[in-house]
């Protein structure tokens, strides 16, 4: 019996660093579902699925109403256990972005030996070619289903933080901005993020299988690194995107792909993850003792257990903060009194 076209294996190389040629495989599975090659797909604004602000917009906002409308829902409920599912969502998003992780890897790896760095961050030959596209799309999809996350954490009554809300949500808008885009520094945060995923993931599904994971505070160290690696590309290529298009006469390596939105899109969202990554860290693993502590360190650790207010919470808070203000004036006030000449002046006892 002859081996199948698609399976294709050996001896590992530079373009099968696998020893068995992913690509082919994935190509196959791709043409059965859509009828068409992977590296044939082309991502079109206004006609590709989710390809549009609005689109992404009304996805997001779709996704904090379910959070928060499911939050207040299932206030004087009993959390759902829902072991099985929470399992099987953990062990497939393992799985895609193990998957994802080769395929990119076995692109990129033949661009980076032949033609560098540089080539493969701001040239549309390196880091922006037709099978790169289709990967950065998929990759995109799946922060939608990663925004299932959430929904686990409000069924099983668990609190919304301001950071898990907050990096869901932003992830998926800042996957969109680099579509749109075209920018071909995108493999690396994507790259180092799937990494990751696969390592974050993994310790979920095994942590709902009751095993006990030592390593945990490590995923939070190995996403600190990731965003530093990941700012220092797009600093680079966005320094060297505008160096070149408005002050050629300062120091730069030459052109680099992408677009301005893009670039001002990718350094907010993950200079944010940066610093809320490292307060997270410092809060939970870095803890000094209570009477020690500083009102920095103090404000790290308020920061890292701020949970997102419940309607009924901000309306309390809201409340107090009036009555506050009501108080604060009402004492000003007692606090004027009339001279002799008929002016109001105001005590300085303060």
């Amino acid at each position: 019996m002859s081996t199948p076209s698609w399976l294709r294996y050996g001896v590992p190389t530079l373009d099968r660093p696998f020893g068995l040629e992913m690509w082919p495989i994935f190509e196959k599975a791709f043409e059965t579902v859509k009828g068409y090659k992977p590296q044939d797909f082309k991502f079109v604004p206004g006609s590709t699925p989710m390809s549009t602000l609005s689109a992404t917009a009304t996805m997001l906002i779709s996704y904090y109403i379910i959070i928060f409308g499911g939050r207040e829902f299932m206030r004087g409920r009993e959390p759902f256990k829902l072991s099985f599912l929470f399992k099987l969502h953990n062990f497939y998003l393992t799985a895609i972005s193990g998957i994802l992780l080769v395929l990119f890897v076995e692109q990129l790896l033949p661009t980076l030996v032949r033609g560098g760095v540089f080539h493969a961050i701001c040239d549309h030959n390196g880091g922006w070619t037709d099978k790169l596209v289709v990967l950065y799309y998929l990759n995109y999809l799946t922060k939608y289903l990663e925004l299932i996350d959430t929904c686990f954490l409000f069924l099983k009554k668990k609190p919304l933080t301001f950071l898990h809300t907050y990096h869901h949500g932003a992830t998926a808008l800042l996957c969109f901005t680099q579509l749109l885009g075209n920018t071909a520094v995108s493999w690396v945060p994507i790259t180092l993020n799937l990494m990751v995923h696969v390592v974050m993931y993994w310790y979920y599904f095994q942590s709902a299988r009751g095993i006990r994971i030592w390593w945990k505070k490590y995923i939070t160290v190995m996403q600190i690194i990731q965003f530093v690696i990941d700012l220092g590309f797009v600093y680079f290529a966005s320094y060297t995107y505008f160096t070149s298009r408005y002050f050629p006469w300062l120091p730069n390596k030459g052109v680099c792909a992408g677009e301005e939105f893009a670039a001002f899109a990718g350094m907010a969202i993950l200079s944010s993850y940066l610093l809320l990554f490292i307060s997270f860290y410092i809060a939970t693993y870095n803890k000094p003792a209570k009477k020690g502590r500083t009102r920095a360190t103090s404000a790290l650790v308020e920061m890292k257990d701020e949970k997102v207010p419940t309607v009924g919470e901000a309306r309390r808070r809201f409340s107090g903060g009036q009555a506050t203000l009501t108080s604060a004036s009402g004492a000003a006030l007692g606090s004027q009194t009339a001279s002799p000449n008929g002016r109001v002046t105001r005590s300085r006892k303060a």
